[in-house]
């Protein structure tokens, strides 16, 4: 106990009376969960518009597929055909064609025959002058098993194209070209698989590449049509 007597000690400390506005201030209205809402879509919609604005700095028609940058050109490769013949691919010089260009390969379960049966039949959908002038072509990722002959049987069993193959390691810089990976792949109790790229090159009759389309996008039959047609009718744009 403090030998102070109570009467020396130092009075307690009055409560403060004064108000206190940070107590006293009423806190901001909570944002209606509508506004949050529409903030929200306003930035989507910017994000889409800025990715909208940036495909047409691409290409200023709507492509369904993805658009190339005006002016690149594919690159040219050489092979033997699907009738053991020598091919050689000169874009700008196909005889004003239209070429629809894929890489895969006939022990493909799925991808390659949808792709080649789609490109069918964007082909059949082309009016008759056009139908003429647009070519499908498959460069072969695998070929140790694809013979001329093997790749004659499977182009012309899924659709009207044709079949290329380029030994390697000309396929791997042609591939490279294209920005098509591939690799095989082994599969227990059957033979390999080959992973690779499952895009479609569309390319004009001037020899530029305008426009890739994903295999998943190919059932669209009727907006890949429209893409071609587009390119035919612009070459070089």
């Amino acid at each position: 106990m403090s030998d102070v007597p109570a009467s020396l000690r130092d009075p307690a400390p009055a409560p403060d009376a004064r108000p206190n506005p940070a107590s006293e201030a009423p806190a901001p209205p909570a944002r209606p969960w509508f506004v949050s809402a529409l903030l929200a879509l306003a930035a989507v919609a910017l994000l889409l518009l800025g990715a909208w604005g940036a495909a047409r700095l691409k290409s200023p028609y709507p492509f369904y597929g993805t658009a190339y940058p005006a002016g690149k050109v594919a690159a040219n490769f050489s092979g033997t055909d699907d009738r053991n013949r020598p091919y050689a691919f000169t874009p700008g010089q196909t005889g004003g064609r239209t070429t629809a260009l894929f890489f895969g390969f006939t022990h493909c379960p799925n991808i390659c025959p949808l792709s080649l049966a789609y490109l069918d039949k964007v082909k059949k959908s082309l009016p008759p002058a056009q139908r003429e002038r647009f070519d499908v072509v498959m460069v072969s990722v695998d070929p140790d098993r694809d013979t001329p002959a093997r790749l004659r049987e499977y182009v012309t069993y899924f659709g009207q194209a044709t079949g290329v193959r380029i030994p390697e390691p000309k396929l791997s810089a042609t591939a490279r070209e294209y920005g098509v990976g591939y690799q095989k792949v082994d599969v227990k109790g059957s033979e390999y698989q080959v992973n690779h790229t499952t895009a479609t090159y569309l390319i004009d009759s001037a020899g530029q590449l305008r426009a890739l389309w994903d295999y998943t996008q190919l059932p669209q039959v009727e907006r890949v049509v429209k893409d071609v047609e587009y390119v035919m009718e612009n070459p070089g744009k």
